[in-house]
């Protein structure tokens, strides 16, 4: 690497850092415990998701509702300028945006597999022609294209085969625990952004019409908690999957992921305990807690990574399987 391209490199690595720093204070302490040229890797990487997810919602770093005032029309041309942009990036041309030139690196570092960038677009098309989820298996295809995605690609870059299918679906599975646990920490600002990710025929078992209208009105309030609820208790069985996986990770990054882990986990734990109260204000976890509960997941992920590494995994049982995916298109 020349002297330039190696302070190109830091500095996209630098915008990457900021991004996490800003977009999730949950993974940055976590990805403390990478060691310096994996976290780099790892923020580039989120930099990329974080922005084409911003992109395509309206959003500034994930922190507001979706963006309703767009129509289907810009919100189209938004993907079809991702797709084209990631498309560059993948073939290794630089584009000017910084998103995109850190992920050209970590992609050709890594040989990452186009499939799994162009899934995570394809998983965002879902908002753009705003789909509508009427079953467990439909919002589980959500999950996985935004989400569960990501977490193969994060495995990836922190060293694992991308041959070794049973460790990326354990990977793929913290990426659906996080994206269940966010659909319920946001379910009421979703629904303010047109919305709705729990699936329709859950809540109609509840008596609540799968419209935004009706999970903002108060008066469901109830009923919407029940449905998250169960939705919380499955996002446990792939926390508690994905934690399996961490064992054939690098001890470090097996510490960061479950760092991660905990902390996430936490969140959805604490919108079960307020019920319907768990909307009144955005659930957030004190720093102190946060650090306690990092500290006790990176323990956690030493432990597997170092100690039960050669234990054989428990079988997934009934989980969702990214397979249902690839054998219906």
């Amino acid at each position: 690497m020349t002297i330039a391209a190696g302070k190109i490199e830091k500095a996209l690595a630098s915008h990457g850092a900021e991004t996490i720093a800003k977009g999730s204070k949950s993974f940055a302490i976590a990805s403390l415990l990478f060691g310096r040229r994996m976290q780099a890797d790892v923020h580039m990487l989120y930099a990329w998701c974080r922005h084409c997810d911003d992109v395509i919602d309206g959003q500034d770093l994930g922190g507001d509702a979706p963006d309703r005032t767009l129509t289907s029309e810009e919100m189209q041309r938004r993907l079809d300028e991702l797709r084209d942009k990631s498309k560059l990036a993948l073939s290794g041309e630089q584009t000017g945006d910084e998103a995109f030139d850190g992920f050209s690196i970590v992609a050709r570092r890594h040989a990452m597999p186009e499939k799994y960038p162009i899934d995570l677009l394809s998983g965002f098309a879902n908002d753009v022609e705003k789909r509508r989820f009427e079953s467990l298996n439909d919002l589980m295809e959500y999950c996985y294209g935004v989400a569960g995605v990501v977490g193969i690609m994060m495995a990836i870059v922190m060293g694992v085969d991308k041959n070794n299918e049973e460790i990326l679906d354990r990977a793929c599975d913290l990426g659906l625990a996080f994206q269940l646990t966010n659909i319920c920490r946001d379910v009421v600002d979703d629904a303010r952004g047109g919305r709705v990710y729990l699936p329709a025929d859950w809540l109609a078992a509840e008596g609540v019409a799968a419209e935004p209208e009706a999970i903002i009105d108060e008066r469901n309030r109830e009923a919407v908690s029940i449905v998250v609820a169960k939705t919380l208790e499955m996002a446990d069985e792939y926390y508690a999957s994905a934690s399996e996986g961490a064992r054939h990770l690098p001890v470090r990054a097996a510490a960061a992921v479950l760092a991660a882990r905990n902390v996430y986990r936490d969140i959805g734990r604490k919108v079960a305990e307020r019920g319907v109260k768990a909307w009144d204000r955005r659930m957030v976890i004190s720093t102190p807690r946060k650090l306690m509960l990092a500290i006790s997941g990176a323990g956690a992920g030493i432990y597997q990574a170092a100690v039960r590494r050669a234990h054989p995994l428990r079988p997934r049982k009934n989980l969702w399987r990214r397979e249902f995916m690839e054998r219906a298109s």
